[in-house]
């Protein structure tokens, strides 16, 4: 029986090539696999054809939406991740979800391998092939681009020699990926890192030098997960493509970073995220009234962690587990709405509200009805500075001998 391999497929150059590029080096029949995860453009069935008409002798595609918002987007939104404080882990959350696909379409088609596009310097060989390890032991990975050779020069050449049914270019420099969470630009003339990005990188996102209007926006949230956007009940899916519309015409969600890799490179990317940041801003407000000081504080941390755990490709490691359950635990009074306005690149809360909130009126207020004892806090600043205050007398005990 001829072998099979999996490719995770794209659509694109690269991967359009590698189906035959594959066969011709390996003798195995390539089985395409596109998933959905909201990255628009071409529809799958589009796609679909143009893989088999590549090569493929089995071409399987997967409408992964839902499954991506609710199951990766939606952990990503409770930790408030943000890798180096500030990439909200675009692409990094959308590796397990298709790796998921990619071992399931193995099994249906008995393949032993699985093949996907990375090259050797970044960071989606490992998200990819970790995965993979965890999910399917039992599978080989192979990387054309790494593993046999596949440059970009020689991807337009073999697709001219054997007319495949791809428009190819060599006009845009950039690469690019995205899906629903954000999109993600690299390489081309972004790697001199003193030049400022133009504006035809830009997709998701309007320029916010000249903005409309400014938009206010009320989303109400549930144990943590988007419900309703001025009080319109809404999936969690729905929530991101709303807030990636709204917010994205006011240019909100647009990042510039040098970034660690994991290979222990850095690397300039730019990235759109107008509903992740949007989300994330929200549901950092939410909590900041919902969760008690030292949970929070705590959880800080943790978010930390965990998101430098899935962009190092740790997505099921038993660490991450671990985490999930302690932020999982943290969203049982993250109930409420925020109030935010969308205008000029920012998104900015001016009202919060909910049934479980931790703010007392009573308490924090300066007017009449203050119920605070105010009696209470020179014993309390006696014993708080209490240790510091014994540490420094025998300083100047040492200090005088």
């Amino acid at each position: 029986m001829t072998e099979r391999i999996v490719l995770a497929y794209s659509g694109g150059l690269d991967t359009s090539v590698a189906i035959g590029w594959i066969g011709e080096a390996t003798g195995a029949e390539v089985i395409a696999v596109a998933v959905d995860v909201g990255q628009g453009g071409e529809s799958l069935e589009t796609i679909r054809q143009r893989a088999l008409g590549c090569g493929a002798v089995e071409a399987y595609v997967a409408d992964a939406g839902d499954e991506f918002a609710n199951e990766y987007c939606m952990p990503t939104l409770k930790a408030n991740a943000l890798y180096q404080g500030h990439y909200p882990l675009v692409s990094a959350i959308s590796r397990p979800v298709i790796v998921k696909h990619l071992v399931k379409a193995a099994r249906e088609f008995g393949a032993t391998t699985v093949a996907h596009g990375c090259t050797g310097k970044g960071n989606d060989q490992v998200r990819f092939e970790v995965g993979i390890q965890t999910l399917g032991p039992d599978l080989k990975c192979i990387a054309p681009v790494r593993d046999l050779a596949l440059t970009r020069d020689k991807a337009i050449a073999f697709a001219e020699e054997k007319g495949l049914p791809i428009e190819t270019t060599k006009k845009n420099p950039y690469s690019i990926d995205q899906n629903v969470w954000g999109r993600a630009v690299e390489t081309g003339y972004l790697e001199d890192i003193w030049n400022a990005p133009t504006k035809d990188i830009y997709d998701y996102t309007a320029t916010p030098e000249f903005p409309p209007a400014p938009e206010e926006v009320t989303i109400s949230f549930e144990a943590g997960v988007p419900v309703a956007i001025d009080g319109v009940r809404v999936t969690p899916l729905q929530a991101i493509k709303e807030l990636n519309r709204r917010a994205g015409a006011q240019g909100v969600g647009r990042i510039d970073v040098v970034e660690d890799r994991l290979v222990g490179i850095k690397s300039r990317e730019i990235y759109e995220a107008p509903g992740a940041m949007a989300l994330i801003t929200a549901h950092k407000h939410l909590e900041d009234i919902t969760i008690e000081r030292e949970q929070a504080r705590f959880k800080a941390t943790v978010g930390q962690r965990w998101a430098e755990l899935v962009y190092d490709g740790q997505w099921f490691s038993p660490l991450k587990r671990s985490l999930d359950a302690f932020i999982e635990d943290t969203q049982r009074y993250v109930t409420g709405d925020i109030r935010m306005v969308l205008h000029g690149g920012q998104a900015i809360v001016n009202g919060r509200r909910s049934d479980t909130s931790l703010y007392d009126f009573d308490l924090a207020t300066y007017d009449t009805g203050d119920t605070f004892d105010q009696s209470m806090a020179r014993g309390f600043i006696e014993l708080w500075g209490m240790s510091a205050k014994v540490a420094s007398g025998r300083d100047i005990r040492v200090a005088g001998k």
